[in-house]
């Protein structure tokens, strides 16, 4: 993703003129190339990418085949209804009970004191006592029942969700802008989760990887301003602007794309060039040169 700026400050394309001289260094311009892959397995439904669209971010792309999905998302929500009307059906039985409770405990109340009076016995006390315990566990019991139907209700929405996310996970939205390099897949194509879709980059701006000598790189700083040369004809050069962007921390071979064997085997340090590319002039993998200007 190379892009080379001119130290110079020359405005892009007023070198028109072909030159016998040589330039700094050599390379060839890049873009960051991002591979966008399909989150939901299923039939490709809708697909309107085409090589060479221009995308901006958060666009729709295509779709892929939610039917199975959705019928699983109105199965569980018309299990959520039925799990919530087990909680009215608790409450109305709770009632009754905290009605039996009270009727217990007023039964109670009468025989202890017709047991102090002597007009009840140890066993009319003891049963009524029991009544009460009886009503009160009762009500305890639906409660706990309550609370285990409260639990099914939130496990059958967290289902719900997961649904709901892999539905939205079925709708192919592209994440940046970018223009479209290459599609890998067509309209009703059963797709695979993570299968790429199509490879996408930003070519308003690329960068020129070059590659310099030790002797150079004293010269070379991030930041400065360089003169960037592309063919424009058979004869003629075209000259840009671009900024040093990153310089390589260490040396390394000379790549093999270096025409001569001497050059390939010297050891050098890669320095990209971000180049604005407005007119898309420039193209990925063209060959372009650079000289620093001091």
């Amino acid at each position: 993703m190379g892009v080379i700026v001119l130290a110079g400050l020359v405005a892009a394309g007023s070198y028109g003129c072909a030159t016998e001289e040589k330039s700094d260094a050599y390379g060839q311009f890049e873009a960051t190339e991002i591979s966008i892959s399909s989150e939901a397995p299923g039939k490709l439904i809708r697909y309107t990418i085409n090589e060479g669209d221009r995308l901006d971010r958060n666009t729709r792309v295509g779709r892929v085949d939610t039917t199975r999905l959705s019928l699983q998302k109105k199965e569980l929500r018309s299990q959520l209804e039925s799990v919530r009307s087990n909680i009215e059906n608790i409450d109305a039985r709770v009632e009754v009970r905290q009605e039996e409770l009270a009727l217990a405990q007023a039964n109670l109340k009468r025989t202890e004191a017709l047991y102090e009076d002597g007009a009840a016995t140890g066993q009319q006390l003891d049963n009524a006592r029991s009544k009460v315990q009886t009503a009160e566990k009762g009500i305890r019991a639906l409660q706990t029942e309550k609370q285990s139907i409260r639990a099914q209700i939130e496990v059958t929405r967290t289902r719900i969700e997961q649904v709901e996310d892999q539905i939205d996970d079925a709708l192919i939205v592209n994440p940046v802008t970018g223009t479209v390099l290459t599609s890998f897949v067509e309209t009703h194509e059963i797709l695979r989760q993570g299968q790429p879709l199509y490879e996408i980059a930003n070519l308003d701006t690329l960068e020129l990887r070059v590659y310099i000598s030790g002797a150079q790189l004293p010269s070379v700083k991030l930041g400065q301003h360089v003169e960037v040369l592309v063919d424009k004809n058979a004869g003629e050069n075209q000259g840009m602007e671009g900024k040093v962007s990153w310089i390589a921390s260490e040396a390394e071979f000379t790549p093999k794309m270096i025409q001569t064997k001497e050059e390939r085997v010297t050891q050098v340090y890669a320095v990209k060039i971000r180049v604005p590319n407005p007119d898309g002039i420039l193209k990925i993998g063209m060959p372009g040169e650079v000289n620093f200007n001091e």
